[in-house]
């Protein structure tokens, strides 16, 4: 607010830098087929709200804190997002209409008011199922916690909205429409700091309605100390569908101020209404306060009301939520880290459902016409049950998860390593060897949940991982141990600042050096330093975050004024310089920046002029291509501001510059990082998605792809692919981004007319799938591979006449692979003998105007086989390939030729070695040569074969003796029966199936070809020619005959 080592070496081809960049204005669809890839983990984020179809048993909705609404249609062994793209991914509420369930309504910002807590963009509303969705209005309310459709009409609804949760506002309390959301009437307002956050209507007289309102507040810092109890908050009562309340009170009800209250109705009328409060005040002497807090109900409609539970076992605030069972009045489930059931109308409970760890369940729906059918939303994930809660589905097939930090290392493939809310930690490849991401390519590493994952540069098997309460953890990969190593053991959270020695907030930054010895970094509202892998710790750092000792009115309330200095701040983010060692910059969640150049001896304030109290430094980025260029991305959402912020500085923080136009006006950034290939080319994370600008900050332009709307809380670049961590939707890479580092859209000029040829990022040699093993089956969740092969990018200004062509020739100016916008689509003779999901068409060469991204397998062309066999190394939806492929290519220098529009242009195309093999270039010069000889010989027997086939076709027409014998003796080169005097294994069909699988075996690893393979070649291909040998004798036999 105002007033390793191989990644860095196939960064990009050595031709790259005397290519010529592409300048032109920049347009959307420019590189519309650069693809997000999800690379998981498939283990669910938080579940705010669900909601079932009475009708369809099997058929549920859930809203995710930061993931969109997804859908199951089989009890939860699948789901799929249905509103992903829309202007907002945080779920508040979710409701479908009785009526007519194909009109589904949600309501964005969830209503939990915890630390990283995302808003929405008001109401949406579906009329086919989920497939569309239109926004219908109420924006400002930002967070809506509830959503009642009238059972008899769905144009009729109630809307519970809550508010800002960091300023006072007047859109929030119950509003009504009766045309569907076209239009809204604020029926229930209290203040501009209370807003309403649950509804719940009587089943048997739906005119009949409670609303629960809310007086809550959170400020920047850590505030979990602090109750959000006020005068506002209280339940309202409506007899007329909402049109008007009443504030219930008296006859039972806790007088004095209340907290968050959860409300539900059951059968006949009953009301349960759990309820946050404090101990009553001002007791007789000598006696304890009366607890307020629990369990409270109705049975004459609210007038009177039982305190029928008491204690902190029933949890509010976080949580606060009531489901009545729809058959029985004396059963009702109240949600928190376990779901607790009661059978005596809310008078004891037992656990029903729940997790050591605590799940943190948030809601449950219960099928109103099949009670033993439900679904709830919990932190970790939703599930359904459909024998009354005996079993449930699992939550291992979301990927939603709420990540916040990313990081990498240099191994290949490499890996990606995050924090997870309320899971815990995920190390994941970002290849898999087996054609995706499954449960085989991810582990947790050690740490907490939602903080730093850092691997030690020298040593990626060591993950340095923080946590809550100053938490940070050694973890060793080989052994799986985890060694608490904090430099302070005692944990700090849910504590005041100012009871502590060091505090922290919800995100505890770790960095470490790239340099020897690798310093590992950690922080407070102090920097800590260790060069023993945190078995001994020094300050690096006095407070930096403003805090001045002997402020007075740090007790009790402290005004936003006054939280700085009175110590409630800490450092978020910790940015090391490439350039120096020496060199550290740091940034607090209350607003400043400092930076040293000695190691820590001496810091400089260089915080921004203007920049407010408690305006979050939420990255700094040091420049690695210009030293003294700094990248500041500064998130003031805490402070009721949602505009996005992002500065610059060239002169070492002396000056900043903003540099965030052309960013969405309120998406709050929390990410900027430089590439580190090409000057001025930057990207960055909002709450809504990511950005790119390519000319140092001046402009921004969304990144092309497919990434869904979600709170991109980091980037990293690595090598030339871009990852995130969205809080939401889990993981992402977009795959080789060297096409915007050779795009220049700030220059001026028009479209070029001539198409264009990026020059290709180096290509590494792996194989698509190596599995030998069963298929997983469809259902399995699974994160997507990146392309295999190599990357080509062109641009045709407008569709070209006549075919697109594109050649990779070899060193010496050979073609070893051709392709054609005009080639047919391959057809092979492979016998399908499974769904057809499992195929997917390679994707053509496109000739048509736009962006086209096409991936060379690093193969030459299929060689012809008698009979080609699916292989069961298998993906469903991605592709199962019919063998033999064409010959996979050595490493070496290739070129790739672009021929469009009578234009031709030629780039560098540098394919290297899986670094993980072991096989020397001699080893796979002579497996390339011995597989080219056999694939030849192959194409060699298929052509006699064709052309045996095409003189029995032509003898079918001629009955004399002679053509018989003829005919008899071609018959002999296809047969693969053994009869008297003829040897099968050497008829052409027979040696064409016997090289194949020759073939395979020489192709199937990085390898020089063995012993025994040499072996059969030489005497296959000596078989070979002695039956091509016996067809051309009989092809002249033929023609002295008289038969051509």
């Amino acid at each position: 607010m105002f007033s390793p080592s191989f990644a860095r070496a196939i960064v990009v081809s050595a031709a790259f830098l005397a290519t010529p960049i592409l300048a032109q204005p920049f347009d959307g669809s420019l590189f519309s087929e650069m693809r997000w890839r999800n690379i998981g983990p498939y283990r669910a984020g938080w579940g705010t709200c669900a909601e079932g179809i009475p009708g369809e048993p099997d058929t549920f909705y859930f809203g995710a804190a930061g993931g969109g609404v997804w859908k199951t249609e089989n009890a939860g062994r699948t789901w799929t997002p249905i509103f992903e793209h829309g202007s907002a991914a945080s779920i508040g509420a979710i409701a479908v209409a009785p009526s007519n369930p194909k009109v589904i309504y949600a309501g964005t910002g969830q209503p939990e008011p915890r630390y990283d807590v995302i808003s929405g963009d008001g109401m949406f509303r579906s009329d086919d199922g989920g497939r569309t969705w239109t926004h219908r209005g109420l924006s400002a309310t930002r967070h809506i916690g509830r959503i009642l459709v009238d059972p008899r009409d769905p144009n009729v609804v109630l809307v519970a909205a809550l508010g800002h949760i960091f300023g006072p506002n007047r859109e929030r309390g119950v509003f009504r429409t009766t045309d569907g959301g076209n239009n809204w009437s604020p029926v229930l307002f209290v203040d501009e700091n209370t807003g309403a956050v649950d509804l719940a209507a009587d089943p048997e007289h739906p005119e009949i309605v409670y609303a629960a309102a809310w007086q809550v507040r959170n400020y920047p810092w850590l505030s979990y100390f602090k109750p959000n109890i006020g005068p506002g908050s209280a339940v309202y009562r409506s007899a007329d569908g909402g049109r008007t309340w009443k504030r219930l009170s008296g006859g039972g009800w806790p007088a004095g101020d209340i907290g968050r209250t959860g409300l539900a109705v059951a059968p006949g009328g009953r009301v349960y209404a759990l309820v946050d409060a404090p101990a009553s005040p001002a007791p007789p002497p000598g006696t304890a306060a009366p607890l307020r807090d629990g369990m409270y109900r109705s049975d004459d409609g609210g007038v009177s009301w039982s305190h029928v539970h008491s204690g902190s076992d029933l949890a509010t605030y976080y949580f606060g939520r009531v489901t009545a069972d729809p058959k029985n009045a004396d059963v009702v489930y109240v949600m928190g880290r376990s779901i607790r059931r009661s059978d005596d109308g809310g008078k004891t409970y037992r656990v029903v459902k729940g997790a050591p760890g605590g799940d943190d369940y948030h809601f449950l729906w219960i099928n109103p016409k099949r009670p033993d059918h439900m679904v709830t939303a919990s932190d970790q994930g939703t599930v359904v049950t459909v024998d009354g809660g005996k079993t449930w589905s699992d939550w291992y097939n979301q990927p939603t998860g709420q990540f916040y930090h990313v990081e990498t290392d240099g191994r290949f493939p490499y890996w990606v390593y995050s924090g997870q809310q309320d899971s815990g930690t995920a190390g994941t490849a970002s290849r898999g060897d087996y054609g995706g991401l499954t449960f085989r390519e991810w582990h947790p590493v050690g740490a907490d949940e939602r903080g730093w994952d850092v691997p030690e540069p020298a040593d990626p098997e060591i993950i340095y991982g923080s946590g809550l309460g100053g938490s940070l953890i050694r973890f060793d990969n080989r052994t799986g141990q985890g060694t608490q190593i904090s430099p302070v053991v005692e944990t700090t959270y849910a504590r005041r600042p100012t009871e502590v020695k060091y505090r922290y907030t919800w995100i505890t930054p770790v960095a470490v050096s790239k340099k020897k010895p690798h310093a590992l970094y950690f922080a407070s509202q102090v920097l800590f330093r260790s060069t023993d892998r945190g078995q001994s710790w020094t300050e690096a750092s006095p407070d930096l975050t403003g805090a001045v000792p002997g402020t007075p009115g740090c007790d009790g309330e402290v005004t936003l004024a006054n939280a700085r200095p009175c110590g409630f701040g800490v450092i978020y983010t910790i940015a090391l310089s490439p350039h120096d060692e020496d060199e550290m910059w740091i940034g607090t969640d209350s607003g400043l920046i400092h930076t040293t150049k000695d190691g820590g001896k001496t810091w400089r304030d260089v915080t921004p002029k203007g920049l407010l109290p408690w305006s979050k430094v939420a990255s700094l980025d040091v420049s690695p291509l210009e030293p003294g260029v700094v990248y500041a991305a500064v998130d003031t959402h805490r402070l009721d501001d949602f505009a996005p912020h992002l500065l610059r500085t060239r002169d070492s923080g002396r000056t900043w510059t903003a540099i965030a136009s052309g960013l969405p006006p309120l998406e709050y950034t929390t990410v900027v990082r430089a590439d580190p290939v090409r000057k001025g080319l930057l990207f960055a994370g909002t709450v809504g998605g990511a950005f790119v600008s390519f000319d140092d900050g001046g402009h921004w332009r969304p990144l092309p792809g497919n990434l869904p709307t979600a709170w991109v809380e980091d980037l990293q670049v690595h090598g030339n692919d871009l990852v995130a961590a969205t809080n939401g939707r889990a993981l992402w890479i977009l795959d080789d981004v060297t096409p915007l580092r050779q795009t220049m859209p700030e220059r001026s000029g028009a479209v070029g007319s001539s198409p264009y040829l990026f020059a290709p990022a180096a290509a590494v040699r792996v194989r698509r799938n190596v599995s030998h093993d069963t298929p997983l089956p469809p259902e399995t969740p699974m994160g997507q591979n990146p392309p295999a092969g190599a990357v080509i990018d062109y641009v045709l200004p407008r569709a070209v006449a006549g075919p697109v062509a594109l050649e990779i020739l070899d060193s010496a100016g050979r073609v070893v692979r051709s392709f054609s916008s005009a080639d047919e689509p391959e057809k092979v003779a492979a016998t399908r003998y499974f769904a057809q999901e499992w195929l997917k068409p390679a994707a053509p060469l496109s000739g048509a105007a736009g962006h086209h991204r096409f991936v060379w397998d690093l193969r030459g062309p299929r060689p012809k086989a008698e009979e080609y066999e699916y292989s069961i190394a298998a993906i469903s939806g991605e592709d199962t390939p019919a063998e033999p492929e064409g010959v996979l290519v050595p490493p070496g220098i290739y070129s790739v030729r672009l021929r469009a529009g009578g234009k031709t242009q030629t780039q560098p195309l540098s394919v290297r070695q899986d670094p993980r093999m072991t096989a020397s270039p001699n080893d796979l010069a002579r497996q390339y040569e011995l597989a080219l000889r056999t694939a030849g010989e192959m194409n060699r027997a298929a052509g006699a074969l064709s052309e045996i086939r095409g003189l029995r076709k032509r003898l079918e027409t001629r009955k004399e003796k002679t053509f018989e014998d003829i005919d008899a003796k071609a018959a002999a080169f296809e047969t693969a029966a053994r009869r008297a005097g003829s040897r099968s294994e050497d008829s052409l069909v027979r040696l064409n199936a016997r090289l194949s699988g020759l073939f395979l075996a020489i192709e199937s690893g990085d390898s020089a070809p063995t012993a025994q393979e040499a072996v059969d070649s030489e005497a296959l291909g000596k078989a070979l020619e002695k039956r091509l040998a016996d067809w051309e004798a009989l092809k002249k036999e033929a023609a002295g005959s008289g038969l051509r």
